[in-house]
């Protein structure tokens, strides 16, 4: 298997980064089409255990839209092969300073690069402060 190809890794870094816009902006539509279609479809958030593509949309409408705003750290995006790959970053909220963590597995589907499954969590410390 092939890790990273230079292709397939700007593929997924474009769309890690498109659904990272989506997610700033609120623009649901765009954030439900960037997750695979599927009842098998999984995303665990802070405080919801996610199964299936219209238990995601469900959340995603219902939401409080409050300290969306975030700046990324150590985001690493890996690809195996030319069809699957991890996206995992850290985050700090602009708002409130709440730090987490995200993770996202990303598959190529006919209509290209999809979340299959999210974990997000938040942090009880700062990303500064672990230990190397």
């Amino acid at each position: 298997m092939e890790v990273n190809l230079p292709e397939v890794l700007a593929e997924v870094t474009a769309a890690f980064w498109q659904y990272e816009r989506a997610l700033m902006a609120n623009d649901i539509a765009e954030l439900d089409a960037l997750f695979w279609d599927s009842p098998l479809t999984i995303r665990y958030g802070v405080g919801e255990n996610l199964y299936g593509i219209e238990a995601i949309r469900g959340f995603r409408s219902g939401r409080a839209v409050v300290d969306l705003d975030r700046n990324l750290g150590r985001t690493v995006i890996t690809t195996f092969g030319r069809d699957f790959a991890t996206a995992s970053t850290l985050y700090r909220r602009v708002g409130s300073g709440r730090t987490g963590r995200q993770m996202q597995s990303w598959v190529r589907t006919e209509a290209g690069w999809r979340v299959v499954a999210a974990s997000v969590s938040v942090l009880a410390f700062a990303w500064e402060d672990e230990a190397p």
